[in-house]
């Protein structure tokens, strides 16, 4: 079978192979209606260019990184969706790599970023140091931050104010007539696991309350596993608080299941809250209070922020953006 070039993609569009050329690598230059006729011929015809040889002539391609620390988390999963949408949106494919909270496998996906010539990357780092992140950048790799705020002001970061989320949901348990209040969390290394904590202390003082009242539950992990680990062994040690705050939905989902199969009422004998809003949140068996983010946009944004200092270097200007959460009340807080 006779391979399909450039120039006969241009000549069944109409267009110049010029064209078909920005089509494939810069098509926001590219008119709608030019740019539908040259994405017909290439179905039509179908065109294949040679990604190998166009990333050596331009020096990258046309693919961007995104790492994060659990893909199996339906946050990230909502995440990289809108990062997906606007990536395609601006004829980008996007290279998923999952850290797992690992620093070690998170320099390996950013290793692999590098040799495939990406052009940005976005990444949810796994803990706070910036030194990898810094030698992306002397690369000549964009790097964006994901739910993580920047540091500096070279940097762009697009984060959801999570001091003020976990001020939310312990403001809201407290409400709710909260005596002892726990805090299920992850592993301490994790920003977002701090900094709900610190909002959940404030909401504690300004109840007029002593912050060190937080009964802390740590966690090695963010899962379902471990939310039901952790309700195993707040009811081994028969020191149940009356309303628990989850770092995230997964945990909050487990602690439900552990409660729920020990015969403890929820919201009657736990207020239970968790964080993210998750869709399995409103359809668990007791609908779960919860704190919403914006994921979808988060990944939309972040991205196009990368794309556009990667496209247009000399005028991109960093920006750090912070969303606000929301409280939503369902059946499992009081």
């Amino acid at each position: 079978m006779a391979t399909v070039s450039i120039k006969d993609v241009a000549a069944r569009a109409g267009v110049s192979p010029g064209t078909v050329s920005n089509v494939l690598n810069r098509p926001e230059k590219v008119a709608g209606g030019t740019r539908a006729r040259v994405e017909a011929a290439i179905r039509d015809l179908g065109f294949v260019r040679h990604g190998s040889a166009s990333t050596l002539r331009a020096g990258h391609s046309r693919t961007i990184g995104l790492s994060v620390i659990d893909i199996g988390n339906p946050f990230f999963t909502d995440v990289a969706a809108g990062v997906e949408d606007m990536a395609s949106e601006r004829g980008y494919a996007v290279i998923l790599g999952n850290s797992s909270g690992s620093r070690p496998k998170e320099e390996r996906n950013l290793l692999v970023f590098a040799e495939q010539r990406v052009r940005g990357v976005l990444i949810t780092p796994s803990d706070e140091d910036p030194a990898r992140l810094e030698r992306l950048r002397e690369r000549g790799i964009a790097v964006v931050l994901v739910d993580h705020p920047a540091e500096r002001s070279t940097q762009c970061a697009v984060a959801v104010n999570d001091v003020t989320g976990g001020a939310m949901a312990a403001g809201h348990l407290l409400r709710g007539g909260a005596g002892r209040l726990g805090y299920v969390t992850g592993p301490p290394a994790i920003r977002q696991c701090q900094d709900r904590r610190r909002g959940a202390e404030q909401a504690l003082t300004a109840a007029g309350r002593d912050p060190a009242e937080l009964r802390e539950i740590a966690m090695p992990a963010m899962t379902a596993k471990a939310g039901q680990q952790a309700a195993e062994k707040l009811l081994a040690e028969g020191t149940l608080p009356d309303a628990l705050f989850c770092a995230n939905d997964l945990l909050a989902l487990g602690m439900l299941r552990g409660l729920l199969q020990a015969g403890v009422r929820v919201p009657e004998d736990v207020s239970l809250i968790g964080y993210d809003d998750i869709d399995f949140a409103s359809a668990s068996t007791v609908s779960l209070s919860s704190i919403r983010q914006p994921t979808y946009q988060l990944g939309r944004v972040a991205t196009e922020l990368l794309l556009d200092e990667c496209d247009n270097p000399d005028t991109h200007a960093h920006q750090q953006i912070m969303f606000q959460p929301d409280l939503v009340v369902r059946e499992s807080t009081r």
